[in-house]
């Protein structure tokens, strides 16, 4: 509309040499792509009429060309509008879909389980994704709090798949069984068969890495269980840890390649301390210099964060740290325990 009148001023107020008037059909033309159908046609019926009244003050300007493109456009423009509001249905009703999807595959998790303060982030690295390969899941449990976050190799459906195996698998093992090493046996054979149903074009078979943890009722250290996973940071009385695993487990899937042993570490969480769970998007965010996100110097920095106010911070100083451009998901859990007694840590052989 401001196109319009101004090229109506210019027309008026300009020699006639000039014809500013012939590109009146540039008008409807940009309408189409953010007006729905109507406005657009009745812009272009606006367009004719000035076109018309110019005629009558110049009448060399080509009126009946001018008006015959003004017409051509505006019906162009209309049937561009109308298919554009088509496909803009059709991925609101995807998105939708989509967005369903994410909240089966991760949905909310609870605020607080027991005497654990928890919070989830989730970034996709394509801007119009609502879901991947990252996955995460919180439970309280009889056992505890059990706590699963994992990463699967490979993007797109085939990634999503198993991840939603793993995470299906997972709801029901941590209420069955009675230690970390049984719920990832059956992690591990959930993608197996899945690998085997489901096998991916583009990769020989599926794994993906994974966390296990689980906080015990009673206040006792928390256990984790590794495979293969990015270590989680644990902060106590502003001392930040990486708590590296006392020996490696097999990725899920990769088991029968390089043995099913699997040790579960340990480690003191007392009142007061925080647990941050992520994934490699995280730690393997680049800036421009190709530099990784200094994620452990990073928390040492955070203080006594909230849950909640630790992975806002993350979530804008990652976008800060890659200029605003995400190479991979991100998945993250903040943990903050309160009331319960502190312990020491020991490793123990699974």
């Amino acid at each position: 509309m401001v196109l319009t009148v101004l090229i109506a001023g210019l027309a008026f107020s300009t020699p006639r040499e000039i014809a500013i008037s012939r590109i009146l059909p540039a008008a409807p033309a940009l309408a189409a792509a953010m007006w729905p159908v109507l406005p657009t046609v009745l812009l272009g019926a606006f367009c004719l009429l000035l076109m018309t009244v110019l005629s009558f003050f110049h009448t060399d300007l080509g009126t009946p060309y001018t008006s015959a493109a003004i017409v051509a456009v505006t019906l162009a423009a209309a049937y561009g509008s109308h298919v554009r509001l088509q496909r803009e249905e059709i991925l609101f009703q995807v998105r939708l879909v989509a967005d369903a999807a994410q909240k089966v595959l991760l949905r909310p998790l609870p605020r607080r389980i027991e005497d654990v303060e928890i919070e989830s982030l989730y970034l996709a690295a394509q801007e119009q994704a609502r879901i991947g390969g990252d996955f995460y899941e919180a439970i309280g449990t009889p056992h505890g709090v059990r706590l699963l976050i994992g990463d699967v190799r490979g993007k797109g459906l085939s990634a999503v798949g198993v991840a939603s195996a793993v995470i299906s698998c997972f709801r029901e093992a941590a209420y069955d069984e009675p230690d970390l090493q049984g719920i990832i046996h059956r992690l591990e054979a959930t993608v197996t068969r899945h690998s085997a149903v489901f096998p991916a074009q583009d990769q020989p078979e599926h794994f993906a890495t994974a966390l296990l943890a689980e906080i015990p009722p009673d206040g006792g250290p928390m256990r984790l269980l590794n495979c293969g996973h990015p270590p989680p940071l644990i902060a106590h009385r502003g001392n930040v840890r990486v708590l590296e695993p006392t020996s490696p487990s097999p990725p899920l899937n990769l088991a029968a390649l390089i043995g099913d042993r699997y040790w579960v570490d340990s480690v003191g969480f007392a009142p007061g301390d925080q647990l941050l769970l992520y994934t490699d998007g995280v730690s393997e965010a680049r800036d421009h210099a190709g530099q990784f996100f200094p994620l452990p110097d990073w928390m040492q920095d955070q203080g006594l964060e909230q849950p909640r106010g630790l992975l806002d911070q993350l979530h804008r100083d990652l976008l800060r740290h890659s200029g605003g451009r995400l190479d991979d998901d991100i998945a993250a859990l903040a943990l903050r325990r309160s009331d319960a007694p502190d312990r020491g840590a020991v490793g123990v052989q699974g």
